[in-house]
């Protein structure tokens, strides 16, 4: 049975937005190269835990990243964050820094660390949370291939 207006609007919190957490999510994508590689072990047991993925040519991922804030929504704007806003952060914390670059050589923010969907997963969320000024960082999730993702959630 649908809601009165009356009823809906009890629910308000204030302004002209409803009251109740959203989970608001954004996808960008980025291809990039990488190596799974412990420079602490030994060729064989790097290649026995990595196989195909440690090799010393290298190989590569469409990846896209999620990120998703929550929050309830602002009572004037109606937003949990502006979703133009949260493109800009992906796009300027991540995509510029890893698009069509090799994660072990080229960025910054990865050096030292084996660019496992694991470890980017866990470094893009350092990436982003200090720009999130709406809501609250709640995931993020990278895919390397359609069947493999990853998601943090810090």
């Amino acid at each position: 049975m649908a809601e009165t207006a009356a009823a809906i609007d009890k629910k308000r919190i204030r302004g002209r937005s409803l009251k109740g957490e959203v989970l608001v999510t954004r996808r960008a994508y980025f291809n990039a190269a990488h190596r799974l590689d412990n420079p602490d072990k030994s060729e064989d047991w790097n290649r026995e835990m990595y196989g195909c993925c440690n090799s010393a040519h290298w190989h590569g991922h469409n990846y896209w990243v999620e990120v998703s804030v929550a929050g309830e929504p602002d009572p004037e704007t109606g937003y949990v964050i502006d979703l133009a806003y949260l493109k800009k952060v992906i796009n300027e914390a991540i995509v510029e820094k890893c698009d069509h670059k090799n994660l072990n050589l080229d960025v910054d923010f990865l050096e030292g660390i084996i660019p496992s969907t694991e470890n980017l997963a866990v470094a893009f969320w350092h990436q982003i949370k200090p720009y999130i000024n709406q809501g609250r960082l709640h995931s993020v999730r990278v895919r390397e291939t359609d069947c493999n993702s990853v998601e943090f959630r810090g």
